[in-house]
């Protein structure tokens, strides 16, 4: 950056003041909550609960932890933090630390500072360049996360008490920034020790060295809830020196997953079909999910991600885009007896509780019934379709299936005109996808309430009178 001071003296004279972290990220977050901005990007559903809560633990200053269930977003937020710091900073050129050049710390920097004076060189670094970021694992060490003894520089022969001995760890490594560990009771409870000065001094301590680093650091963690697990807990003493706890959620309404869903899902490109997930299926996915979170037959203590509902979503899409590929039609839109794909997509995202070996996929299978009856009710008033019913009466019946092209399962319409309403308003066009998409809904929907019948063959899927 050939525009900003190169040199410490160059540096007072531009006028630049050095902050702490904390300082400096809550000067940058009030900026944000005057101008109406999120301090955080990309997180969904949490405007009311859990943001407000982050915003006041930054504005005082707060050492946090974030606490809840897989996939909630815990490790988006806390990496959207570095947002909030200054976009470039000086430190002392060459220092591991990134050492204030008005107040450095480490030894290098002191000796550097004493020797050049104001003609210390000064680099600057990027704020992305300022967080550091570890997941909590059992075998972590001492050494990884504060320092250790390098070897290497004692055979350049320096003595065992020089501190330019010390490879510094993660930590110390993110001083001026913010430092996160995720999954924290992972954390051996002796290592957790280690960073109690951290969070209540400020400092670290290397070994038997008599060397003291007051480090500059925001610390940010994130856990599941401790009854979730036998693996580890966080020991009294660390959470007490953690400014704010932060309980995270899932989304509290099916709309809010749906917009969850369309942000993270993966489009499917590089394939010759238009894939167009409608939103009444989009509905059934995300009520699936929040359906699971309701059930006692789902491990409500390991949660039930947002992850599913997304994956669900990709599944079904392509499923939908392999229908369309064997059979040749140009667009690809999921039925209900798409639905079947996601047994793959769902087994490994939810723990059933003491079922017997292979009912799981029985309680999947019904939970998506009970997913389709409920979008199917709020979206297709029975008073719509009730002339539907009295026409198979006489004896109609309507093939659907995976392997049925739209043109087949659309001559149902023919033979039953008081169906086309209700599937062109779901429709929402009049493309043959969309339009058999939306016929074989009804027709489930007709069936979960116990309006028709529906019965498997090896020829596939029939409904008819009951």
């Amino acid at each position: 950056m050939p525009s900003r001071p190169a040199t410490l003296g160059q540096l007072r004279d531009s006028g630049w003041e050095s902050v702490p972290v904390k300082e400096e990220v809550r000067r940058n977050a009030a900026r944000r909550i005057a101008a109406g901005r999120p301090l955080v990007e990309g997180v969904l559903g949490y405007e009311h609960t859990v943001l407000p809560q982050v915003e006041n633990a930054l504005l005082a200053g707060h050492d946090i932890i974030f606490l809840g269930e897989r996939g909630q977003a815990k490790t988006r937020m806390i990496r959207s933090l570095t947002g909030l710091l200054d976009e470039w900073l000086p430190v002392v050129a060459g220092s591991e630390i990134l050492d204030d050049p008005y107040h450095p710390v480490s030894r290098y920097a002191r000796d550097l500072v004493a020797d050049k004076g104001e003609e210390t060189p000064v680099e600057w670094v990027h704020r992305d360049a300022r967080f550091g970021e570890k997941l909590a694992t059992p075998d972590t060490s001492i050494a990884d996360l504060i320092g250790e003894v390098d070897p290497i520089k004692v055979a350049e022969g320096r003595y065992l008490s020089d501190e330019l001995t010390l490879h510094y760890g993660l930590v110390p490594r993110t001083n001026r920034g913010i430092f996160a560990i995720n999954e924290l009771p992972d954390l051996a409870e002796r290592i957790q020790v280690g960073l109690l000065n951290v969070l209540e001094e400020r400092d670290v301590q290397v070994r038997g060295y008599k060397i003291r680093l007051p480090l500059d650091v925001m610390l940010v963690a994130s856990a599941n809830p401790e009854d979730y697990t036998n693996r580890g807990r966080i020991i009294t003493p660390l959470k007490d020196r953690f400014g704010a706890q932060i309980r995270t959620h899932y989304p509290l309404d099916v709309e809010t997953e749906i917009a969850v869903v369309h942000q993270e899902a993966t489009p499917l490109r590089g394939i010759e079909v238009r894939v167009d997930v409608p939103e009444y299926m989009a509905e059934v996915i995300a009520t699936l999910s929040h359906l699971a979170r309701q059930s006692n037959q789902v491990n409500q203590r390991s949660g039930v991600s947002v992850r599913l509902s997304v994956a669900n979503f990709e599944t079904l899409a392509a499923g939908a885009a392999r229908r369309a590929l064997r059979l040749g039609e140009p667009d690809a839109v999921p039925r209900v007896s798409d639905l079947e794909n996601l047994a793959a997509s769902t087994a490994g995202k939810i723990e059933i509780e003491s079922l017997d070996e292979g009912r799981d996929g029985v309680l999947v299978e019904r939970m998506l019934s009970q997913a389709v009856l409920t979008v199917f009710r709020a979206r297709v008033p029975m008073d719509t379709v009730r002339d539907a019913v009295g026409a198979f009466d006489e004896g109609v019946v309507a093939r659907a299936g995976d392997d049925v092209a739209s043109a087949e399962l659309l001559e149902v319409l023919g033979q039953v005109p008081a169906l086309r309403g209700a599937a062109v308003r779901l429709a929402g066009s009049e493309s043959p996808a969309a339009l058999a998409a939306a016929v074989e809904f009804v027709l489930e929907g007709l069936h979960l309430s116990k309006r028709l019948n529906k019965e498997s063959s090896g020829a596939g899927l029939a409904y008819r009178a009951r």
